[in-house]
């Protein structure tokens, strides 16, 4: 049963929403003091936003609650996870009700008969990981941050990771979700058959970014433990050397696990941070996994080093047990978290390029950074295109920032203009939004507008992100540009 809205924002006060969620909740999951407020609103990007009070749920029926309250009072509400988006998805705007899922972290069920298992949104990627190992399945979306992300966020966002070039991302490994929609309804889209009846509404609100509503439970696919795994670094003097070794592998005939490619800078912070063994005067490296039947894998490997030895690799390593090769991993893995040794900021897009252009766009991306005066490091998917350049900074410097957006800016036209897309897995949010009208026509604004409306007619559930103003009708250009304007006078950007 739908709640009716009774009042305005003007008409109730912050004090009344606070009474009332304390009540639906508990005094100790209601927050309201500065420095939580603080700290609940802004992400891992570099936005921040300002809410009416965070709240921490422990059931689908608590969101449900939170949820009701936002519309009786007229105010919106955003959910948040737990927190390590890049591109301001969960940054609060709007004073909204902030409802965070980290609370809810359980395992609800495994059935390795059908190989699904729900899980409820707070639980950590590689928590869910580590509790299906005993039973010798995982779950295959691996983002980099999967020992902080939840499954949630993956779900919002979409998400990859390195093992996305041959396992897929997100929406290929959830068949069904238990949403709380923005009039406060819970209902399950998809389902366990393998042909659900309907629309595909689960495959809608998979990477809707929270403006569909919030996710309280998902059934995620088993993906079985692969029999045989080799994981090969391969390093180059010239990062372009190993660029063009990527799409060499796969013209070879290879799709392996993962492709993933670090440059020298990245490289060398990530050695000094976990001491992986990774050559440090290598222009850059490759990671390549290999996975499956014993004998298949050992034909990859040698073609794999094949490949890489032709393109100007100095040598091929292959990890010798399993703990260096989670070493290895775990270099990758913590790279972001490196850069902190260079630089205590960073900001950086997740455009994705066709294979074959990576060369290209990769070395505009170093020439732009240049010609800004800035440090890049390049850390990315190689496999399928997936770059993440990061540009490091110190925030403290006088101009700066308006010389990293205006990179970022180029990096993105430079992507796109090489049949690109805005983002492989971290989603638009509020810092990719500007870029909606690069990408896409008048008409496909409008199409996306009209679904995000059929889920939330209102325009509640996490306002301001995803779509530009004007998505319906009006000047998208010009509309971008006075958004962005916005942004920076209102001291969002950090």
């Amino acid at each position: 049963m739908t709640t009716p809205r009774t009042t305005t924002t003007a008409e109730r006060s912050d004090g009344e929403v606070v009474d009332a969620l304390r009540a639906a909740l508990s005094a100790d999951r209601v927050h309201t003091d500065d420095l939580e407020l603080a700290l609940y609103g802004r992400d891992a990007s570099l936005l921040r936003g300002d809410a009416v009070a965070v709240c921490f749920p422990c059931t689908t029926a608590e969101v449900q609650s939170c949820v009701r309250i936002a519309r009786q009072f007229g105010r919106p509400f955003t959910v948040r996870g737990s927190g390590t988006g890049l591109a301001g998805g969960a940054v609060p705007l709007g004073r909204p009700v902030l409802i965070v899922t980290t609370k809810m972290q359980q395992l609800v069920e495994v059935d390795l008969e059908d190989r699904i298992a729900w899980v409820e949104p707070g639980m950590l990627n590689l928590d869910l990981t580590r509790a299906l190992r005993r039973h010798g399945y995982h779950f295959a979306p691996d983002p980099s941050s999967q020992q902080s992300c939840s499954v949630g966020g993956n779900v919002a966002n979409n998400s990859g990771g390195p093992h996305c070039l041959a396992y897929g991302v997100t929406s290929a490994h959830v068949v069904a979700l238990e949403v709380v929609l923005p009039n406060g309804d819970v209902t399950v889209l998809g389902g366990l058959d393998a042909e659900p009846a309907g629309l595909d509404l689960r495959g809608a609100f998979v990477g809707s970014e929270g403006c569909f509503g919030i996710t309280t439970r998902v059934a995620v696919r088993l993906t079985p433990d692969p029999p045989a795994v080799l994981t090969l670094l391969a390093d180059f003097l010239d990062p372009l050397d190993a660029v063009a070794a990527v799409s060499a592998i796969v013209a070879a005939g290879v799709v392996p696990a993962a492709i993933e490619m670090m440059d020298q800078r990245i490289t060398q912070a990530a050695e000094a941070f976990v001491h992986a063994g990774y050559p440090t005067d290598a222009g850059a490296i490759l990671l390549v996994e290999v996975d499956g039947l014993p004998g298949g894998v050992d034909a990859e490997r040698a073609i794999v080093e094949r490949v890489c030895t032709d393109h100007g690799a100095r040598t091929v390593r292959i990890a010798v047990d399993e703990a260096e090769r989670m070493l290895l991993w775990k270099g990758r893995k913590t790279a972001f978290g490196a850069v902190a040794r260079i630089r205590p900021n960073y900001y950086l897009h997740d455009t994705v390029v066709p294979r074959t252009r990576l060369l290209e766009v990769l070395s505009k991306v170093y020439e732009i950074a240049d010609r800004h005066d800035l440090i890049v490091m390049n850390v990315f998917h190689a496999g399928d295109g997936n770059l993440h350049p990061l540009l490091v900074f110190d925030a403290r410097e006088p101009g700066v920032l308006d010389r990293v957006h205006a990179a970022g800016e180029e990096i993105v036209r430079v992507s796109l203009e090489a049949g690109g897309v805005l983002s492989g897995e971290h989603g638009i949010g509020l810092e990719k939004k500007p870029f909606m009208g690069w990408q896409f026509t008048q008409q496909d604004l409008d199409a996306q507008a009209r679904i995000r409306e059929a889920f939330d007619p209102e325009g509640i559930a996490n306002p301001e992100k995803l779509l530009p103003e004007g998505s319906r009708c009006g000047d998208i250009a010009h509309l971008d540009a006075a958004h962005r304007e916005r942004l920076l006078a209102s001291g969002v950007w950090v």
